[in-house]
């Protein structure tokens, strides 16, 4: 449909048309990045030429997916604008019959996610359904156009898909940018982390949470204690439900002015 959608869009000067399945083509190009990503990361799993594992190659290929998606945005934003300015003739009949087609067809692929609970699934459910969305505006925009004479309607379509687009790119950049770039890691699993360690002989005084794969954490700490015991002891104290890999634990030992400060 995305195909069909963009072939249409551009011999029929439908730009609604067109950014409806340029949309499309958006989330095809970033889930086939993430592919790529997932069969790159398993095959070299074992590679230790990688610290910490393969796991951020998966936010690598989020980054680069989202970076296509801006390009993808602006080269929306500009050719609406431009057919705004010079406006192109439309083929109205056959463009309004392939967003119906459209529209149809996400419609169904709605139907069909929506009855399954799977976050993954619950992803793509959300992406479909946004297809759906502009499908609907489309045609809304080529009725309008045809029947009311406000050909601008169509290109403007074509802008409000760029501003979808660019909503879902903005948000992968800033969610895998985090994890390239070694945010600090969650607050509630940071608190987690030190509840199960502090006590009245035991203090965390620096914590190092970053990810290093999807729901895969990645820490340092250091501890202080009145009476020190090993590494290992600190690390037993931590759940392994936590997803925590490559635990480093540093223990010293505690003197009053650690405990007044």
């Amino acid at each position: 449909m995305m195909v069909v959608e963009i072939t249409a869009g551009s011999i029929f000067g439908s730009m609604a048309l067109l950014a409806d399945g340029l949309h499309m083509a958006s989330h095809a190009v970033a889930l086939t990045i993430n592919a790529f990503a997932y069969i790159y990361a398993r095959h070299h799993a074992q590679d230790i030429k990688y610290s910490f594992g393969t796991g951020k190659v998966n936010a690598l290929g989020g980054f680069t997916g989202a970076v296509l998606l801006a390009i993808f945005a602006l080269m929306m934003i500009w050719e609406s604008v431009e057919r705004i300015i010079y406006p192109v003739g439309i083929a109205y009949n056959p463009a309004i019959f392939v967003a119906i087609l459209g529209l149809i067809i996400n419609g169904t692929s709605v139907f069909i996610l929506g009855h399954h609970h799977d976050h993954n699934l619950r992803a793509a459910y959300l992406h479909v359904l946004a297809d759906a969305l502009t499908s609907l505006l489309a045609i809304v925009a080529l009725l309008v156009a045809k029947y009311i004479g406000l050909v601008w309607m169509d290109p403007l379509m074509g802008i409000v898909g760029a501003v979808l687009v660019s909503r879902w790119s903005l948000g992968l950049l800033r969610t895998t940018s985090a994890v390239l770039l070694d945010n600090q890691g969650p607050e509630h699993l940071q608190l987690k982390i030190t509840q199960c360690i502090e006590d009245d002989d035991n203090r965390v005084t620096d914590l190092h949470l970053w990810s290093i794969g999807p729901n895969i954490y990645s820490v340092i700490i250091s501890v202080v204690a009145r009476t020190p015991q090993p590494p290992e002891y600190y690390k037993e104290l931590i759940p392994s439900s936590l997803g925590l890999v490559h635990l480093t634990v540093e223990v010293h030992e505690w003197f009053q002015e650690d405990f007044d400060n």
